[in-house]
């Protein structure tokens, strides 16, 4: 097959994991970068140019949408899918997952277990959002945050409307979120492939740091779900319409809470706590879906 990972850098860890691992399975791979395509509209003809050329003989794309371009990226997404070239990720998706509120109404729809959340459009009221989510301390989350940016805790009630009322200020828009002492400043992440949890990861924040991201300084082992855990986690996946997610949970007195759905998690941290060849199985869901078998390498003098 001829597969394409749509990432604005081919050095990232995620995007040549991929590519190593497509290689290794005999099927050609090339990296495009999302931005630099141009959509052309035409009836009965959706085609792609990158960087002026015609992109053509695309069997599956592999998006790795960055937050911040999801607009642009979503629409390369939806373009290729017009021409029907299968895409590990459908772009509504993309779409749904980044936008933190729509997330949060549909996976309390599915019925997994979420802290509880508030949202208002610039209200003045603070502290009946404050009362709603169990009082302080409480976590204040930008809507377009990613990476434990935009995440702030509030430690007390004065604190909070302090938060509240500068984000107000500046025209952004947050949500209001119970915060789940008991998880201790860790959490889960469970990487889904194709409705199976492939892989999970225990993710710590370092001292003194209530958010768990790697980014932040946080450091991740191995994990082994329980069955409640793989449960919720294959339910918020499913609800996202996600095939590849990355779904990450606290864990709470009341059982495990689902904080967020990602439709391009990183291979880096989930393959080094685990050992496993994640991007190889992406690749083998590729190959499922399009019904092809990897080509045999063949052996050479050098192999074992």
């Amino acid at each position: 097959m001829n597969i394409a990972v749509l990432s604005r850098n081919a050095n990232l860890y995620s995007t040549k994991r991929l590519v190593e691992a497509a290689r290794q399975r005999g099927h050609e791979c090339r990296v495009l970068d999302h931005l630099r395509c141009d959509i052309i509209i035409e009836q009965n003809n959706p085609v792609l140019h990158y960087k002026g050329e015609l992109i053509k003989n695309i069997d599956a794309v592999i998006p790795r949408i960055g937050a911040s371009v999801t607009f642009y990226g979503s629409a390369v997404v939806r373009q290729f899918e017009m021409m029907n070239v299968f895409t590990t990720t459908k772009s509504q998706a993309i779409v749904r997952s980044r936008d933190k509120l729509r997330s949060m109404q549909i996976l309390a729809r599915s019925g997994v277990g979420l802290p509880k959340t508030a949202f208002t459009n610039y209200s003045r009221e603070d502290k009946y959002l404050i009362e709603a989510v169990g009082g302080a301390p409480l976590v204040i989350k930008l809507l377009e945050g990613t990476q434990g940016l935009g995440v702030v805790l509030a430690e007390t009630r004065k604190a909070a409307q302090s938060v509240i009322e500068a984000f107000h200020n500046l025209k952004a828009r947050v949500i209001v979120q119970e915060f789940i002492k008991e998880a201790k400043a860790a959490d889960i992440r469970a990487f889904v492939i194709d409705n199976e949890v492939v892989g999970a990861m225990r993710r710590q924040g370092k001292e003194g740091e209530f958010r768990s991201n790697l980014h932040r300084g946080g450091s991740a082992a191995v994990y082994k779900l329980s069955r409640e855990e793989k449960a919720a986690a294959l339910t918020a996946a499913k609800a996202m319409g996600l095939s590849i997610a990355g779904v990450d949970m606290l864990q709470s007195n009341r059982g495990p809470l689902i904080l967020e759905v990602n439709s391009s998690p990183g291979l880096e941290g989930i393959e080094q706590a685990t050992g496993l060849d994640i991007a190889g199985k992406v690749i083998k869901f590729i190959e499922r879906e399009r019904g092809a078998e990897p080509k045999k390498r063949k052996k050479s003098p050098t192999d074992a």
